[in-house]
This record gives structure tokens, sequence and C-alpha cells, in this order.
């Protein structure tokens, strides 16, 4: 997280992280056109000619919360491909929180797992204890066949990190992944960072612009 105090500006950084095709350009893709153009800037992202992230994906968002506060919100997301792997751990520098995006598909079961695994690995190579970062997970495609079932969803809920589902293609369940991410990790830098004392931003303010930023209200 980078803190300017004397021009009252916090900026978040999140990241979607998962295996390659799994959604995670598409959630961007769906943030992006729900945005408030005035509070969003360019999707900018760069791809292969097989149609998959090469480098990153990048959305800016930026609100001002009622006390004066501005918040700068830059979402990433990392190649799913093991070949760039070392982008992957690049992006993941200073990140605050981050959305697992999974396949729901049992036959995609062993490459989310070695996902999982890898953005583990990556955590700790970057200093960061993959214990204490905020995480959330999605899983994708639930509109697809042979997805997992209701009984291994519950497991990973009880993992401790909030499980949300989706069909991010047809734009459902895009943003409460996304507010949930927000929520968890603002939880967690308000308590790193007494945001609360120095800036007089409430968790509730947070969200509530936040969710305007989208037309929601919370």
């Amino acid at each position: 997280m980078e803190i300017d105090e004397e021009r009252r500006e916090l900026s978040i950084k999140l990241v979607y992280y998962g295996p390659a095709l799994s959604g995670k350009t598409t959630n961007l893709q769906k943030l992006h056109a729900r945005a408030a153009a005035q509070s969003r800037g360019r999707l900018m992202s760069l791809d292969t000619q097989q149609d998959r992230t090469l480098f990153f994906d990048l959305l800016p968002l930026h609100f001002t919360a009622e006390d004066g506060v501005v918040v700068k919100i830059r979402v990433f997301t990392v190649p799913g491909q093991v070949m760039h792997n070392a982008t992957r751990r690049v992006v993941l520098q200073g990140v605050d929180g981050i959305a697992f995006v999974a396949d729901s598909r049992v036959s995609e079961t062993g490459a989310v797992n070695d996902a999982f695994s890898n953005l583990r690995h990556n955590l700790r190579e970057n200093g960061l204890d993959p214990e204490r970062v905020p995480i959330v997970v999605q899983l994708n495609k639930r509109d697809l066949p042979n997805v997992r079932g209701p009984e291994e969803l519950s497991l990973l809920e009880q993992r401790g990190k909030p499980v949300f589902t989706a069909c991010a293609l047809n734009d459902e369940g895009v943003l409460p992944t996304f507010v949930g991410l927000c929520k968890l990790t603002f939880e967690d830098l308000d308590r790193r960072h007494d945001l609360g004392r120095r800036f007089g931003l409430a968790a509730d303010s947070f969200l509530r612009e936040l969710a305007a930023l989208f037309g929601k209200h919370l």
C-alpha cells in the first residue's frame, strides 16, 4: 500500500491470480464495463495470438470517500502460463489483496491446485506470508458441466478463504468477488496502518463509495 498523508491519498494494489484461461482477464473486463467512466482508467491488456494474457492486465480505479480521502485501486492480472512465472512474481510485489480465480470444472482441479501452490511460493519469494495476505477465491465457470459440487465448496470455505461462485463471461459473481476482496483487504490495511485514526476513513464509508463507483448501494 502507498500512503500520501499530505495529499490524503491511498493507493491499493489488488491482483487476480490463477491458472491459464480461468477467467482473470474477463473479470477485469466486466469490472471496467461496469465502473463509472469518471472513476476508471483505460483497461490495459497485452495478449498473445492465442488470446491469453502475455504480461498482465491493469485496471486503474479511483474514488473520493466522504471524508475527502482519495482512494486509488490498481487491479492487475498475472499470466496463467507456467513459462511466465517470473512475471507473476514481479506483479505480486507490493500486493495488498488477491483474488484467486479457479476454473470450477473437476477436470481442472490439478491445474487449480498447482496454481494455488505457485501463488503461495511466489508470495514467499517476495517476502510475504501466504497466511497473512488477504485472499478470496472465485470459483468461475459455474455454468459449465461437471463442476465441483457443494461439498467441495464447503471444504474450501472451511479453509478460511471467502469463496465466491461466478460465471464471469455472463457477469455473474464478478462484482461480489471484487467487493469481497476489497472489504477483506481494507480490513487488513486498517489493522496494519490504522487508517481510521490517521485518515478518518471508516470501512463503511470505503465500501459505500466503492459500491457507488459501480452504481450499487450497500
